[in-house]
């Protein structure tokens, strides 16, 4: 939903129930103009929800019935493949099968299609499923489960992300909330600090945040710069309440941009 409000061409590859939710969650797809050719309707599992509590500080927590999610094969995702072959980025995620993730990295391997890993619910990964990677984004708490590492400051991160690079991972970003994100490679750390905002609900800023990264690097920008350019994406959609609905056009995206384009986010060396 990020990468096509802002502007990208996004092909789906999911699974829904068939059921209110599957209906709505396909007519919001297809209304922001995401190819939904992929998705399946399961006979047999209700679509996934997500019952979602925000505080007074605009943090949350979720409980999540992964449904029909949890179904999603790797025969699906075969089943897609000619998308694969057209697209720049593979976007995935963990609310579906650890085989099936493989699976879909593997086919963008092939297909010379760069993959961003947000490894979020967090779990345990193997290198196998790594080395398949161009990008993970983990949060701090995603990061110290991967690495052991406690996050809480830019050079715990720093580490952690060095730990995740030696597993064979090619670049991580590690989102620190407030304190922005570090960007990491083989001969680059640099810390992107977050754009100054009051926070609402920040429910959806890892989903928006990935899905403008990954628009980002489909565009030919740097690493540096789809780091930016997704930071004002998921700095505009934690002002907003709601998960979906809150995630911003491109114009908004653009504006921010513009307008701080002289005084932040500015990038430090770590």
């Amino acid at each position: 939903m990020g990468a096509a409000r802002a502007g990208g061409a996004v092909t789906l590859v999911a699974r829904v129930g068939q059921d209110m939710f599957g209906d709505r969650a396909i007519a919001g797809f297809g209304a922001d103009g995401i190819n939904v050719d992929y998705v399946v309707r399961d006979r047999t599992s209700p679509s996934g929800v997500a019952l979602i509590f925000v505080g007074q500080n605009g943090e949350n927590s979720i409980a999540v019935a992964s449904g029909a999610n949890a179904r999603l094969t790797p025969a699906d995702v075969r089943k897609a493949k000619g998308a694969f072959r057209k697209a720049s980025v593979l976007l995935l995620q963990l609310e579906t099968p650890l085989d099936t993730v493989q699976a879909a990295a593997d086919l963008a391997e092939a297909a010379g299609v760069r993959v961003i890993l947000n490894p979020a619910p967090a779990r345990s990964l193997p290198d196998k499923l790594l080395r398949r990677v161009y990008l993970l984004t983990p949060n701090q708490s995603e990061a110290e489960l991967l690495t052991g590492i406690a996050v809480n400051n830019v050079d715990s991160a720093a580490k952690a992300a060095s730990a995740l690079l030696a597993r064979g991972v090619q670049n991580v970003i590690i989102t620190m909330g407030a304190r922005g994100a570090l960007v990491a490679g083989a001969d680059l750390r640099q810390m992107i600090p977050a754009f100054k905002v009051k926070p609402v609900d920040t429910t959806a800023a890892g989903d928006i945040f990935n899905g403008a990264l990954a628009l980002g690097l489909a565009e030919g920008r740097s690493l540096i710069e789809a780091a930016r350019f997704a930071s004002a994406a998921a700095a505009i959609s934690v002002t907003r309440m709601g998960a979906q609905t809150s995630a911003p056009i491109r114009k908004e995206i653009d504006r921010l941009l513009a307008r701080t384009s002289g005084c932040l986010p500015v990038t430090e060396s770590v």
